[in-house]
């Protein structure tokens, strides 16, 4: 199970992390990775992180504002959102990878319940 938090209302130019906890079963074997979705938008990619963290993507719409990363001690991973910007707007899914894409959606097979992140202008 995945669990998204953190989501907001921020004002464009903030911040805001957004927190991923997984429980019921162990994930040290996938990878993991955040999406996004707009309404009326497909749910596009936005970062993914391998479980030992030693490799990172980003879209390039967030490259050089996102961060993604991992605390494996307590099974969580972060999206270090900055600089939001308006398009930013949308609900964020954490998911883990259990096929061979990164950037596909349909190479996730476990999915969080989806946090609302708003920035208004």
């Amino acid at each position: 199970q995945l669990q998204a938090s953190g989501g907001g209302l921020v004002q464009a130019g903030g911040s805001l992390r957004l927190s991923c906890a997984t429980s019921g079963r162990t994930f040290s074997s996938y990878g993991v990775g955040w999406f996004r979705q707009a309404p009326g938008k497909e749910r596009d990619f936005v970062a993914a992180i391998t479980w030992s963290g030693g490799w990172k993507d980003y879209s390039d719409s967030v490259k050089g504002r996102f961060t993604v990363s991992k605390e494996n001690a307590k099974n969580t991973m972060y999206l270090q959102m900055n600089s939001l910007k308006p398009e930013d707007t949308a609900v964020y899914y954490c998911a883990a990878r259990t096929g061979s894409s990164w950037y596909d959606r349909s190479a996730y097979g476990y999915w969080g319940q989806g946090t609302q992140v708003t920035v208004s202008s």
